[in-house]
């Protein structure tokens, strides 16, 4: 099923229609980011990853249909739906010719927003790789199955979304501050432990006794998703169990 842990951006400057589309989705167990203007929107699109991004044509600073030729020029294949005040023949046609995947026109009921949007999900899964994996272990995008080997991992909202961001950068090393940054959406705390909490719980479920260590801290920095066996570890490799 399309919905739990799959990101959204929604780009739109309405306030009421922004915090109406935010709270459905979230209902429907979307994880959800807004932006108020074109330019915010596209920053946000170009450098983190999300599942859909629903954007507004009508857009202070930088107009929808500027933000979908940015995105698409620059190799981002995100599916788009957009969101219309004027529904005429020639918007839709420009949206589409520019590389939307749908488009809606305003007012429209939440419900139809939200089926529309499981259907571009649906269609882009089957087009790009859905499941994750280091070794032994895997995560699906789409229904959230995470497991090492035969055994299912039970996750929590947030334990699933440390992991999918290890595992999406699986062999780089990741800071703290970039995890914060990505994964808690706020500006890293050099005092704050939350993360090695978190990442001592992942441990706890993901890693099993005689199989190859998954994760790994990286001494004064962060960590890393890596599979290692013995012949890969070395003293500059710091694989010291940190909280």
């Amino acid at each position: 099923m399309l919905t739990s842990h799959m990101r959204i951006l929604v780009i739109e400057d309405e306030r009421k229609v922004a915090s109406f589309i935010q709270r459905g989705l979230e209902e429907e167990r979307y994880i959800v980011e807004t932006a108020a203007d074109g330019e915010a929107g596209l920053d946000l699109a170009l450098q983190n990853h999300f599942d859909a991004i629903v954007l507004d044509v009508m857009l202070p600073k930088l107009d929808g249909y500027s933000v979908l030729k940015t995105l698409r020029d620059a190799g981002n294949a995100t599916p788009v739906i957009m969101l219309t005040a004027r529904g005429t023949t020639e918007d839709r046609v420009q949206g589409l010719d520019l590389g939307a995947d749908d488009y809606l026109a305003k007012p429209f009921h939440f419900e139809e927003l939200a089926a529309r949007l499981r259907s571009i999900l649906r269609r882009s899964s089957t087009e790009k790789t859905t499941t994750l994996s280091c070794g032994d272990l895997t995560l699906d995008l789409v229904t959230h199955y995470a497991a090492r080997g035969e055994k299912e991992i039970e996750l929590t909202t947030k334990e699933y979304a440390l992991l999918e961001y290890l595992m999406r950068n699986k062999d780089r090393i990741l800071s703290r501050a970039m995890i914060m940054q990505q994964v808690w959406k706020h500006n890293f705390d050099p005092e704050s432990n939350i993360i090695d909490v978190y990442v001592k719980r992942l441990r706890q479920k993901v890693e099993k006794p005689g199989a190859s260590q998954l994760i790994h801290s990286i001494r004064g920095v962060g960590y890393r998703m890596r599979e290692m066996h013995e012949a890969d570890v070395s003293p500059d490799t710091s694989n010291d169990q940190e909280p």
